[in-house]
């Protein structure tokens, strides 16, 4: 995705450490030369370490290679394995454990990674990748074609009885080969991609040692900036430096991930110095507090997640009706919620991509804007009434009670608290059931839900594609039961479509499409925040904006 497709996300300057800043800079004079060789390639990644130098060498006088405590959300149980769900391919990312062939830098253009450069056919299904040399895994073994060849099989085997779906990014008829001599991966494709340099940027397509790893969901050997070491369940990780990183001086000699769910737990822990960095403090008491404190530096920007509800609509389910699924989000005072319910940590809005995308958010119209009373009446029109007097309607003979499954993580049970208040109103129950992200995503696959509470990154690929293939019926991904021709028709032209100008037209229109469907219940778009104490982190050194960039929707002290 192009810069000139964001609009109103936070400006490219901002302050912090962007991880090619925390990354790069002093070391090994081999480490010198990988770095100008990367400088010299990427006019987009050098304009990156040049801004951010003097934050990061700021990151370095106060490191000292101590270690620091981050407190953070607890995602797959805490597995690192690509191949087994989205959220363990996010934590292999987030950790700094693996890397991919490319990223995006901070202003959304891809760059080139553990990719130096690579070529394309016209027609754009041959696509030769060479990998960057001197890159080692962390175990200090070469990481060759062969290696990355070897990665991808794996993620593709390993990954049919999981649910990173990989074939998402790459198709599984894709022929991948590998030649050691020239250090050159070759991938032929059946459908052209406009641009697979962005999917092979998405954290499921991370490249490990599958020769020398043996515990995937713990202890995956990768090409990251610190090895995952100590798991303890519930409990967190001990991330060490790789003594092998390619990409310059590892910030930390240490990291100690904890888990803490609870924003008002993490609040307390950076107060009582257990904590020396905190991300997603969600109570907005809390982060007052912590702005009023000289000894925190609170960060919070803008970013490109959704938090929404993904309605369960296939067959016999209660949101397969059209009416009732127009009635609840008639129901639902989403600015309220936003700018009260969650303290301003959300920007209310009404589709499935947030307004600082430039994907026609201006043009688009809401057929189904906050009316209580409207609600009542469309749903008295429809027969679906509470017959029995005891506060809950009927559809069909069946108590209007919907199973919502979400976790407590940035402020998804503040909202589905409020959604079960706001809905009672019109007569409409809602069973909360509020676990944690695994057994909310295990939810996604077994369909065991009627709205499913979650937070999304809705550009991981450099655009939308992904984000929205949750709603086309043959994409391997809806898990909303939702099936619309038209939309499936769009989505399709969408994956073959080079033009960005077309691009736009053709997502304005599935996202109509999905509101004119009543398809989604959206709570607003995420305004991300993060904690540091000055005195150990470097205050402003570490900024929650770089923090939600994709792949930047990463720990900024991990890198990736």
């Amino acid at each position: 995705m192009r810069l000139d497709l964001l609009k109103k996300v936070v400006a490219a300057g901002v302050i912090g450490v962007l991880t090619m800043g925390i990354l790069s800079g002093c070391g090994s004079s081999e480490r010198d030369m990988q770095a100008a060789e990367l400088s010299g390639e990427d006019a987009e990644t050098d304009r990156e370490a040049e801004v951010n130098q003097e934050a990061y060498q700021g990151e370095q006088d106060t490191s000292g290679g101590r270690t620091i405590n981050f407190g953070i959300q607890n995602y797959g149980g805490g597995s690192i394995d690509p191949a087994a769900e989205i959220n363990c391919a996010w934590n292999a990312s987030r950790y700094g454990v693996g890397e991919c062939l490319f990223r995006f830098d901070h202003t959304m253009n891809v760059v080139n990674w553990l990719c130096d450069e690579y070529t394309v056919n016209e027609e754009h299904t041959e696509w030769v990748f060479h990998v960057r040399d001197g890159v080692k895994f962390s175990d200090g073994c070469d990481l060759t074609a062969e290696a990355v060849k070897a990665s991808f099989d794996r993620l593709y085997e390993a990954g049919a009885s999981g649910s990173s779906a990989p074939q998402k990014f790459l198709e599984e008829e894709a022929e991948i080969t590998a030649d050691n001599t020239s250090g050159s991966v070759t991938i032929k494709t059946v459908t052209p991609y406009v641009d697979l340099t962005k999917n092979l940027a998405y954290p499921v397509m991370v490249i490990l040692d599958t020769e020398h790893t043996t515990d995937y969901a713990h202890a995956a050997i990768g090409t990251g900036p610190y090895v995952a070491t100590n798991f303890r369940e519930e409990v967190g990780y001990t991330m060490v430096a790789n003594e092998h990183y390619w990409g310059g001086e590892v910030p930390f000699q240490s990291i100690e991930l904890m888990y803490m769910g609870d924003a008002s737990a993490k609040a307390m822990a950076l107060q009582s110095g257990q904590l020396d960095l905190a991300e997603n403090v969600t109570n907005i008491s809390d982060l007052r507090d912590l702005q009023a404190d000289p000894g925190f530096t609170v960060t919070i920007a803008s970013g490109v997640r959704t938090g929404l509800a993904h309605m369960n609509m296939s067959e016999g389910k209660l949101l397969s009706d059209k009416t009732l699924r127009e009635a609840v989000l008639m129901a639902l005072d989403d600015e309220t919620m936003c700018s009260v319910t969650v303290g301003g940590l959300y920007t209310a809005g009404y589709s499935v991509l947030p307004s600082n995308l430039d994907y026609g958010y201006e043009n688009l119209t809401d057929p189904d804007p906050y009316n209580p009373e409207a609600a009542k009446k469309l749903l008295d029109e429809a027969g679906i009434v509470d017959a029995n007097g005891d506060g809950i309607r009927e559809l069909d003979g069946r108590d209007v009670v919907l199973h919502y499954v979400t976790y407590d993580n940035r402020c998804l049970k503040d909202f589905a608290e409020a959604i079960q208040t706001q809905l009672a109103e019109i007569g409409i129950g809602v069973d909360l059931e509020i676990g944690d992200s695994a057994r909310q995503w295990d939810s996604y696959q077994s369909g065991d839900f009627d709205l499913n509470g979650s937070n999304w990154t809705t550009v991981g690929t450099g655009d939308p594609a992904e984000y929205l293939a949750a709603w086309c019926s043959d994409s391997g991904a809806d898990y909303c039961g939702y099936k619309n021709e038209e939309y499936d028709s769009l989505f399709h032209e969408l994956t073959v479509t080079f033009d960005n100008d077309v691009r736009r037209e053709i997502v304005q229109k599935m996202q109509q499409i999905l509101l004119d469907d009543a398809a989604a219940v959206v709570h607003g778009y995420y305004n991300s925040s993060m904690v540091s104490r000055n005195e150990t982190v470097g205050g402003a050194a570490i900024s929650t904006a770089d923090y939600y960039w994709i792949t930047t929707d990463v720990y900024p002290v991990a890198g990736s």
